[in-house]
């Protein structure tokens, strides 16, 4: 499908007739697939996506400043306040698709008045054939059906779509239900699911048609009770839901009033008591060290000042001690030669010979006395035990050293401590702000208390309430059986279970065979726009939820929390864009404000990967500020630009004109 023209007439702020060619094709052979319309906040961006929502589906079509209005309503306020009275207002919407393997091509037209009558407005298909156009009114009367088979209404939303729709996706963690319902449909995950309802009905049906009239009242009691249970259980549902968003929301609350709580010396003020004791306790410590320092003191540590002198008067008392010693033991020798040599007189020895022995003894008490007796002045004069106490201090006194330098080092850290404490204890919020800061989180837990009880109740109400369901659907299975399977027409109804079950495999595997491939398409899409291959390797979907889920390379599951807000937008238009893909659905895609939300570098990677290859069609309708001078220089260097148009407002006649080019 292939939006070709677009025709607006007296439409919101397009006053007159205005003309946007959307074809990508630039000639016979060439083609981009961009449409750039630029234009400024409140310039009337909005309203082209407006114009072919509702061009394509009418009443059906979830414009976005509908609101509550009725149809007549919502089209009165789209009148232009300058129209003049005999003009009608007027949307054209020309498109191509394929039709049994031949293109076609229709206009869509649309008009109306103020006011209009009976609320609604004036259709007409043209067919349009070469150059001629003519009215296919048998197409006006089955509109509805038709365009249900090319664009559904449903999957809209996933092909036209703007900034705040990604936003919202990127920020929940589970998909709302309207676009959970929208990717059923472009899985085509609810033929299957509407074929179940289709044969319960004919079951259903079958079984009254074979009922008797007691039967058959029983039959409706159950079938009533049945229904009345998974409306409940429908309703109950939706309120779990909105109940586990709320308990997510009070749970964020809860730990932003606990973070300041912290942050504002809550902690610390709830905790001043034991601070206060601990550093008590801790000047009480230095003060025993400081006490155990000044008997250090008293005792021989002064010596230490004069240490030198002490070791010094050591090594003379030890010199002067052995001088000593060497003098006595000179005496003992001298004595001894003496009678050595009387001795040697008196047993005949020659003179010669003693001569000669006297002179060897008299050499070696020279040399005795040059090495050991050197002339020196003894001063000193320390006895054997005065220099073995004087030893003995020497050590005492470095052990005290050592022992005065431990406490040093210990009465240093408890002063350390002592003044972290008393910071920690300045810190502290004062008492009215405790008090404060405590309240806002005792009513942040309580409120998450609250929630969670409601959220906890109704979550087991609804399991009562599938338990209740399935008890019926059994008891009406078995009075199936009892009562009605007897019946020749009991094989219908067999048949139909038969098919029930068959159809329920069928319904999960196609599930999961659809969802391996949105898994695969969105992970190579994620990957691909965000550039950073080392953060997610997989993308993983829920088949129940489609909540998305991401790991690592390693198989380690990645928290959402961890990407930043541009990779969570970038996470929900790879989402968008997987399922375009494994939909098969060749369809356009319509992007209001696409850019609004994303830093530069993320905003390169929409511009360069995504814009050019999202679809064969992309309308991007951008401020000056999303797509500026260096996005749009680096669309057109690629290539990838069709046709590019200016919205021009006129602030004082709050009129808008579609000009050709863009702001720059």
């Amino acid at each position: 499908m292939i939006f070709l023209e677009l025709v607006l007439q007296n439409f919101g702020p397009y006053f007159g007739k205005q003309v946007i060619n959307l074809d990508p094709k630039i000639d016979k052979d060439n083609s981009c697939p961009i449409i750039l319309l630029g234009g400024m906040n409140g310039g009337g961006k909005t309203t082209l996506m407006d114009a072919i929502r509702l061009a394509l589906y009418g009443p059906r079509a979830q414009c976005s400043t509908r609101g509550n209005l009725s149809y007549g309503d919502f089209l009165t306020q789209c009148v232009n306040s300058h129209a003049p009275t005999n003009e009608k207002t007027r949307i054209e919407l020309a498109f191509e698709h394929i039709e049994n393997d031949k293109p076609v091509k229709y206009r869509v037209v649309r008009t109306w008045e103020k006011n209009p009558k009976d609320g609604k407005d004036h259709l007409g298909i043209l067919d349009i054939r070469e150059n001629d156009e003519w009215l296919d009114t048998a197409l006006v009367n089955i509109w509805d059906e038709y365009i249900e088979n090319l664009l559904p209404v449903g999957i809209s939303n996933l092909f036209l779509f703007d900034g705040e729709q990604v936003k919202e996706l990127a920020e929940q963690e589970i998909p709302p239900p309207i676009v959970v319902d929208a990717i059923r449909a472009l899985l085509g995950l609810e033929l299957a699911e509407r074929l179940a309802v289709d044969i319960e009905i004919l079951t259903n049906r079958k079984r009254k048609e074979l009922a008797d009239t007691k039967d058959l009242a029983n039959l409706e009691e159950i079938e009533q009770k049945l229904k009345q249970q998974e409306e409940e259980y429908q309703a109950t549902k939706e309120v779990e839901i909105s109940l586990a968003t709320s308990l997510k929301d009070a749970e964020k609350e809860q730990q932003e009033a606990f973070d300041k709580f912290i942050s504002e010396g809550g902690k610390i003020a709830a905790e001043r008591t034991q601070l206060e004791k601990q550093r008590d306790q801790k000047k009480a410590e230095t003060e025993e060290s400081r006490q155990g320092m000044c008997e250090l003191a008293a005792d021989v540590l002064p010596l230490a000042l004069i240490e030198p002198l002490l070791t010094q008067a050591q090594t003379q008392a030890e010199k002067e001690f052995r001088i000593s010693q060497a003098q006595i033991a000179r005496d003992i020798l001298f004595e001894r030669d003496k009678r050595l040599l009387n001795w040697m007189s008196q047993v005949g020895i020659s003179e010669e010979q003693i001569d000669k022995i006297k002179t060897f003894l008299d050499q070696d008490v020279e040399t005795l006395n040059s090495s050991f007796l050197q002339p020196e002045e003894l001063w000193l004069l320390a006895d054997a035990e005065t220099l073995s106490q004087l030893g003995n201090v020497l050590y005492y006194l470095q052990n005290t050293k050592n022992l005065a330098k431990q406490q040093l080092g210990i009465f240093k850290n408890k002063e350390e401590e002592i003044i972290t404490l008393e910071r920690q204890v300045q810190t502290a919020a004062s008492p009215e702000d405790y008090n404060k800061l405590v309240q806002a989180l005792q009513k942040a837990q309580n409120h998450v208390a609250e929630v969670k009880a409601n959220w906890e109740a109704t979550r087991r109400r609804v399991t009562e309430l599938e338990d209740v369901i399935e008890k019926l659907k059994k008891d009406l299975k078995e009075y199936t059986v009892q009562t009605i399977d007897r019946k020749n027409r009991e094989h219908i109804i067999a048949a139909s279970a038969k098919v029930q079950d068959t159809l329920k495999i069928f319904r999960e595997k196609l599930t999961l065979r659809k969802l391996n491939k949105l898994e695969v398409e969105v992970t190579e899409c994620f990957r691909y726009l965000l550039h950073k291959s080392d953060l997610v390797h997989r993308v993983a979907i829920d088949t129940h939820s489609f909540s998305l889920s991401l790991y690592d390379l390693q198989g380690t599951p990645v928290p959402k929390h961890r990407l930043s807000a541009g990779e969570k937008q970038l996470l929900a238009i790879a989402f968008l864009w997987g399922l375009a893909r494994v939909s098969g659905r060749r369809l356009p895609v319509a992007i209001d404000t696409p850019l609004g939300r994303l830093d530069s570098s993320h905003r390169s990677n929409l511009v360069e990967r995504y814009f050019p290859s999202a679809s064969h069609q992309v309308i991007l309708l951008s401020t000056d500020t999303e797509i500026g001078q260096k996005e749009v220089q680096a669309l057109r260097e690629n290539e990838a630009i069709a046709r590019e148009y200016l919205l021009k407002y006129d602030s004082s006649t709050r009129q808008t004109t579609v000009q050709p080019g863009y702001f720059w």
